[in-house]
C-alpha cells in the first residue's frame, strides 16, 4: 500500500471512530427526550383537568353582596363566614352548566342540613331566561344576580361553569372549571367541613356522577 492510501485509510478510519461518538450522543439525546415526554404525558394523565391552580387559592374569598333572581333577598357572603360555601357561576345559555346540575342537586341535597350552603351566581345571562331555567330544573338554593360581573372577574372567571368552594375560615379551598362532579363536591366539602357536620347521603341524583 503507498502512502497515500494509507493516509487516506487512516483519514477514513478516524472520521468513522468520530461518527460513533456523535451517533451515540443522538441516540442518548432522543432516548432522553422520549423519556421525558413520556414522564409529562403521565403526568398530566394523573392530574385532573379540571382543577385549575387559582391565584385565590388558600386567600380569603372576594366578599360579595349580591340579589337573588327572584328579588327576594340580598346574599352576603360574608353573613356565611363559619359555614363552607360552594359558589357556582353559571348560565341559561350554557350547556355544560346542564351537565352538572345533577351533580349540585345532589351535594345539595346532602349537604344543606350540614350547613353547607351552595350559591349560584348567573353570568352574563338574560333575566327571563334564568328564571325560567330555574324553574324548570327546580332549583331549591339561592341564585343571585350578578350585574356588571363584577363578582365574576373578582374570581377571575372566564369560561363557565366555573366552581368554588370556601371553607369556614372564608377562604378559597378549590376551584373547579367545567363541569364540577357528585364525587368532586363531595370530596371537596368534606374536606373542608368541620368534622361530625356531614350526614350519610343518599343515592345520588341520576346522572350526578
Amino acid at each position: 500500500m503507498t502512502g497515500g492510501a494509507r493516509t487516506e485509510a487512516a483519514l477514513a478510519s478516524a472520521a468513522a471512530g468520530q461518527g460513533r461518538p456523535r451517533r451515540a450522543l443522538l441516540l442518548a439525546a432522543v432516548v432522553a427526550a422520549v423519556a421525558l415526554a413520556a414522564w409529562l404525558l403521565s403526568a398530566g394523565l394523573q392530574r385532573d383537568p379540571a382543577a385549575i391552580r387559582s391565584p385565590l387559592l388558600g386567600r380569603a374569598a372576594p366578599d360579595f353582596a349580591l340579589r337573588t333572581l327572584d328579588g327576594d333577598r340580598t346574599v352576603r357572603l360574608d353573613d356565611l363566614r363559619g359555614r363552607v360555601v360552594v359558589v357556582n357561576f353559571w348560565a341559561s345559555w350554557c350547556a355544560e352548566c346542564r351537565v352538572e346540575h345533577p351533580a349540585l342537586s345532589a351535594a345539595w341535597n346532602r349537604f344543606r342540613d350540614a350547613g353547607v350552603v351552595l350559591v349560584g351566581v348567573d353570568f352574563q345571562d338574560d333575566h327571563p331566561s334564568a328564571l325560567a331555567y330555574l324553574a324548570g330544573t327546580g332549583t331549591s338554593w339561592p341564585v343571585v344576580a350578578d350585574p356588571g360581573s363584577r363578582t365574576a372577574l373578582a374570581y377571575g372567571v372566564y369560561g363557565i361553569p366555573e366552581t368554588f368552594v370556601i371553607g369556614p375560615d372564608g377562604r378559597v379551598t378549590a376551584k373547579h372549571v367545567g363541569p364540577v362532579t357528585y364525587d368532586q363536591l363531595v370530596r371537596e366539602i368534606t374536606r373542608v367541613l368541620p368534622e361530625g357536620s356531614a350526614r350519610q347521603p343518599g343515592r345520588p341524583a341520576a346522572g350526578s356522577r
